[in-house]
Formats: structure tokens, C-alpha cells, sequence
């Protein structure tokens, strides 16, 4: 299973690509929303697992993006502003889930095998 990893702190996409590698997942991690995007364009994720501020392209702009190119892929949002994501003004995806900050490894790791289980 492929994730796709927008992060724009250095630190925190370290320890979420780690502890997702380690529980068996191929993690392709970025900056920003733009190079995610772009390299969404190029090959498909079962996942997309992103932070919503971000330079260059938010998160939110960033899963609508995804899942126009494909619907199937599912989307976290890992964010210290539960509330913006929650807003549905901003057309995020419906059915993304959203692990708010701060947040233990383990609990990441395993609402990640629960989404893409349900896949």
C-alpha cells in the first residue's frame, strides 16, 4: 500500500514517513501541497495523508485535487485546525478522516491500516 505524505514541518513528516515505512507501508513524502500534487499526477496512492497548512497549496485544496484524479484514493488530514477541515465551506472530501494534533504514532498507524482496510 502506497501513502502519499504532505508535511510541511521537516520533523513531523520524518517520524509519520518512520512509523508508517515501519508498520509496512511505501511512503512518498513532501513539503507541500504542490509537489504532492505533482507527484500525484504521476503514479496513483491509496492514500493521501496530509497536513491542511501548508505553503504553495493547503491541504484541503490538495485532497479535492486528489480526489479528482482519483476518486477511490482516501484522505487524512493530520491538523492542529480540526475545525477548518471540518468546515464545509471548503469542500474537503466527505469521507476524510482527520487525526488532529497532537496525535501518538501508534494511534496514526493504526487509523491508517483502518482506512485502507475498509478499501
Amino acid at each position: 500500500m502506497k501513502i502519499l505524505l504532505a508535511e510541511d514541518d521537516h520533523d513531523m513528516r520524518r517520524f509519520l514517513a518512520k512509523a508508517l515505512e515501519n508498520a509496512g507501508f511505501k511512503v512518498s513524502s513532501y513539503d507541500n501541497g504542490q509537489s504532492a500534487y505533482d507527484r500525484l499526477r504521476e503514479e496513483p496512492f491509496e492514500l493521501l495523508l496530509t497536513d491542511i497548512v501548508m505553503p504553495e497549496m493547503d491541504g484541503i485544496e490538495l485532497a479535492r485535487r486528489a480526489t479528482e484524479l482519483d476518486p477511490d484514493i482516501k484522505v487524512m488530514f493530520i491538523t492542529g485546525f480540526a475545525a477548518v477541515a471540518l468546515n464545509p465551506d471548503n469542500k474537503a472530501p466527505r469521507d476524510a478522516k482527520i487525526l488532529s494534533k497532537p496525535f501518538h504514532l501508534r494511534e496514526l498507524v493504526n487509523e491508517v491500516e483502518k482506512m485502507l482496510a475498509a478499501a
